[in-house]
């Protein structure tokens, strides 16, 4: 449980309120609605078998390899499609996870908590990301899996964690978002001609990602210095691991994907992460959060080490959301 010491503090630190407020005001004045801000019905959103817009760009870590680029262009297309598909049903399913723990978060939190008004807008945009997310797998017609199966047996118990440990909680808020926001950020980046569905869908949800990271950023930054000395060295420790299984969970396609598009293990293991390229490409994701463990003194030689057996270890981002160098 949060310390009513914690909560005091909490109160009485007017950078991290204001900080707070400040996304607040952002979630009521510059949100977005999946059913009036996205032109489902555009001639330009529909879905088409032979749209060469649903080739995945060099700029995906997929796309880019060469297996992949040698494959006649309807065969590109459909595994295009497909991965598209289950990369919005992975961010529906992470973020139903993401909202049940917000909402055991706030549950126990006192009157005057600082973070129940974000907390819970945070979670509205989140419902909006899921149907969001559920329409692009519905137009698109793929029957995508998402996640591991054993991930819906082992989702319900993650709520839990936000109740009594919830500084660990906001770090798998991170693991799951920021690997996410630097992939899609890169193919926005990189200017590809996306399909135009995906590319508004992508375009809402980095902007709002941004207020969500914003916040996972600023609440462990409150709250980690006033760990007890134990409880942040396990901290600590899970920091890596923890990084690394989630952004596994969310990135590396199942065995469903193999089988329905037929692409060879080793491919899939080069890509996920056996390539030097595609290892760059993991280190990358987490230069922010390598930043913020930095500053929280949570660099430890035991969790370096775990962040290297991780193979995630790497330089730290000199500001948040740096580009990759």
């Amino acid at each position: 449980m949060e310390t009513t010491a914690h909560i005091a503090t909490a109160r009485n630190d007017e950078h991290y309120i204001e900080t707070l407020a400040t996304l607040s005001y952002g979630s009521v004045h510059k949100r977005f609605d999946p059913y009036v801000d996205i032109s489902w019905d555009d001639p330009d959103f529909a879905v088409r078998a032979d749209d060469e817009r649903w080739i995945l760009p060099p700029s995906d870590p997929f796309g880019a390899h060469p297996w992949y680029r040698a494959l006649p262009k309807e065969r590109q297309i459909h595994i295009g499609m497909w991965r598209q598909a289950n990369v919005a049903k992975v961010g529906l399913q992470f973020e139903n996870i993401l909202i049940r723990g917000l909402m055991q978060y706030v549950f126990q939190l006192p009157n005057g908590s600082p973070e129940f008004r974000y907390c819970t807008h945070e979670s509205i945009e989140e419902c909006n990301h899921t149907m969001m997310f559920q329409e692009v797998v519905n137009r698109i017609g793929m029957d995508v899996g998402g996640m591991r199966t054993w991930v819906k047996y082992v989702g319900p118990l993650v709520p839990f964690l936000a109740g009594i440990f919830p500084e660990w909680f906001f770090v798998m808020v991170l693991a799951g978002e920021e690997p996410i926001d630097h992939a899609q950020k890169t193919l926005l980046r990189a200017g590809a001609e996306a399909h135009p569905m995906i590319e508004r869908v992508m375009s809402i949800h980095v902007a709002e990602e941004a207020r969500h990271i914003s916040f996972a950023h600023n609440y462990l930054e409150n709250a980690v210095p006033r760990m007890g000395r134990f409880k942040k060295f396990v901290l600590s420790l899970v920091f890596a691991p923890t990084m690394r299984i989630i952004c596994d969970l969310i990135a590396v396609p199942t065995r469903k994907f193999r089988r329905d598009c037929d692409v060879p293990r080793e491919v899939v293991n080069e890509v996920f992460w056996n390539s030097p390229e595609s290892r760059k490409v993991l280190r990358d994701f987490f230069a922010d959060v390598r930043m913020l463990a930095h500053e929280l003194d949570l660099m430890n030689p035991i969790a370096r080490l775990l962040w290297k057996i991780s193979r995630i270890d790497g330089p730290a981002s000199r500001y948040r959301s740096e580009p990759a160098r």
